[in-house]
């Protein structure tokens, strides 16, 4: 199990700037009801707020812009994984930040919870950070079924990874901007949490992870928290890794 101590890589670059400074990727597609009060929620800890607009037709964009985020815009709807990378790669690129945190859209992740996890990263002995709701101190309320299904895809990981995580598809993580620049999502759809973890794996990233919770509102799960998704999330970690995106 991880909890905060890391696995072995290269030693990364010391941090240079303050939690200011980490530069939040939401990835969102129509969330134009809850998008201000998540994109507030991070204001008074971040400084630098990237939403990528991923092909919403509800006006997701205004609203995150006026809620003072940089909003990058997709045409069409290409998947949470192409949104990622746009805001990564936008992050490394046009940013002065040394940490990317990934936070998603839905109002289901904690502001407190990414600054700690940001706080862990400064320490400058890991490259990745990833939240789990599963570690001793974090919150997690679901059905039972969905719990089994979530484990299910942690158990399978570990086996063909060898990575010790306890949440697998949690999409609070914080990256070094030098991770942030070598990792390269090709799976657009909810596949590219797994396609994470095996570049984390292959490139011998030293990763912890932080408990965090997860609030599931009725919002969420309509947005896609359900026990059926957990199934499609598990059939998606297969076909990754019987067929890699290349």
């Amino acid at each position: 199990m991880l909890s905060d101590s890391p696995t072995t890589a290269p030693q990364a670059e010391q941090p240079r700037f303050g939690p200011r400074e980490a530069c939040v990727v939401i990835p969102m597609h129509n969330e134009a009801t809850v998008i201000a009060s998540v994109v507030a929620g991070l204001r008074p800890h971040f400084s630098t707020i990237v939403c990528v607009d991923d092909g919403s037709t509800d006006g997701s964009d205004r609203v995150a812009r006026a809620a003072g985020a940089t909003v990058l815009r997709h045409a069409i709807n290409l998947g949470q994984g192409a949104s990622l990378q746009t805001g990564i790669s936008y992050a490394v690129r046009h940013t002065a930040t040394d940490l990317v945190v990934t936070f998603d859209a839905d109002g289901q992740h904690d502001a407190l919870d990414a600054v700690r996890m940001v706080e862990r990263a400064r320490r400058g002995d890991v490259d990745v950070v990833l939240g789990s709701r599963f570690l001793d101190g974090g919150g997690l309320s679901v059905p039972a079924s969905r719990r089994r299904l979530l484990k299910g895809a942690v158990g399978f990981t570990r086996l063909t990874t060898g990575l010790p995580v306890t949440d697998t598809h949690n999409g609070l993580r914080v990256l070094t901007s030098a991770a942030a620049a070598e990792l390269q999502l090709h799976t657009r759809g909810m596949g590219h949490a797994s396609e994470l973890l095996d570049q984390v794996a292959a490139n011998r990233w030293r990763v912890c992870e932080v408990p965090v919770t997860i609030a599931y509102t009725e919002y969420s799960r309509a947005k896609g928290q359900s026990s059926l998704n957990a199934v499609n999330i598990l059939f998606d970690l297969m076909l990754q890794r019987l067929y890699p995106v290349r």
